[in-house]
């Protein structure tokens, strides 16, 4: 009697452990919970491992749009690209985050890394400058919107940056206009930066003694232009008498 029974277990063991068996083989392993997403992107963060940290918050994004962790992993995915350098990247997550949470306790410091990012995007005085102006506006409304929080001090410190080298910018344009001996568009640019800039110093005085330069010569030739226009139209009007 006892062998029977003895066979019926065996049979029975072997049987649950051969439909373990079919069923890991055959089914797909069970998908990562939200949660698990989210930690697993925080710590391929904290391990500098950006691409992989990028990989687990899209997926919780897509997995659980609304999950509590998919806010996390929304903002967590913008800093992933900004520390992995990808600034393009980083600013469509962060403002993406902005556009759908506007009211967001975390705004500030989403105001904050856009601008950020921006500046950081800058590359030379000589090309145009549309994301140090963006940047600007981001810095600008984090200052007036949130002057208590803790990103409007160094938000600030951007702003003075970021002015410097738009004025930079319009300077060195200014300049290039003077070498080539276009005096009224130097005189003009010379101008806007007097006007404009005049929390930076060093360069509203070299603009305001390039621009009295500039604006000489350009009357130079303008007086030059219309003594030949007059003397010009004067030839015609004595040839058509004569």
């Amino acid at each position: 009697m006892r062998f029977p029974c003895v066979l019926a277990s065996i049979l029975a063991l072997w049987l649950v452990s051969g439909c373990v068996w079919i069923d890991s083989y055959f089914l797909a392993p069970p998908e990562d919970t939200a949660q698990e997403l989210y930690e697993a992107g925080m710590d391929a963060m904290g391990e500098k491992g950006y691409n992989d940290a990028q990989e687990y918050f899209s997926k919780l994004k897509d997995r659980f749009p609304f999950s509590p962790y998919s806010l996390k992993a929304e903002l967590a995915l913008g800093d992933a690209y900004f520390l992995d350098e990808d600034y393009l990247l980083a600013l469509d997550a962060y403002k993406e985050f902005e556009a759908l949470h506007p009211s967001n306790e975390d705004i500030p410091y989403v105001l904050y890394q856009i601008g950020n990012a921006n500046y950081h995007l800058f590359k030379s005085i000589d090309r145009r400058q549309e994301n140090i102006k963006e940047g600007l506006e981001y810095f600008y409304r984090l200052e007036e919107t949130y002057p208590n929080s803790e990103y409007a001090a160094p938000a600030r410190d951007l702003i003075v940056k970021s002015r410097r080298i738009l004025a930079e910018h319009e300077v060195y344009v200014a300049d290039f206009f003077w070498r080539t001996d276009q005096f009224g568009p130097a005189w003009h640019r010379y101008q806007y930066v007097v006007e404009n800039f005049s929390d930076i110093p060093d360069l509203r005085d070299y603009a305001r003694k390039r621009a009295e330069y500039s604006y000489f010569e350009y009357h130079k030739t303008v007086s030059e232009e219309e003594r030949m226009r007059i003397q010009g139209s004067w030839k015609l009007w004595l040839k058509k008498w004569l």
